[in-house]
């Protein structure tokens, strides 16, 4: 099976295919490290105990990851429409799926990405 060349970074570092060269890794940091700084706690989000509980009762009724070929167990209730603050559509059940943790961090989180930035 072929192996793709070594790439050049723009930082002029040679990175081996499928790498990622140590400043970006910096870079990513320190980007989500501004995010963060910016975002409100959980707490203040409006994950506390009241949604705790609803959550559990919802993995408990959903215990499947809902996307499309994913037969993992469910480990996170996710927001279909991005709340942003909105206590009804925070709480309206209608617009939570069950999620694995893959799916859930890394696929939902891309779609999330790509509308923000349309």
């Amino acid at each position: 099976m072929p192996v793709a060349p070594p790439r050049l970074c723009r930082c002029g570092n040679i990175v081996p295919s499928a790498e990622r060269c140590s400043c970006q890794v910096a870079s990513d940091r320190a980007r989500k490290a501004r995010h963060d700084r910016r975002r409100p706690s959980s707490g203040a989000r409006g994950y506390n105990g009241e949604w705790r509980k609803a959550r559990s009762a919802y993995l408990i009724a959903n215990p499947l990851c809902v996307h499309p070929g994913c037969n993992t167990p469910a480990s996170h209730v996710d927001h279909i429409v991005a709340h942003t603050g909105d206590d009804a559509l925070f709480w309206d059940r209608a617009n939570w799926q069950a999620l694995c943790a893959h799916h859930h961090n890394s696929t939902k989180q891309r779609e999330e990405r790509r509308a923000v930035q349309q």
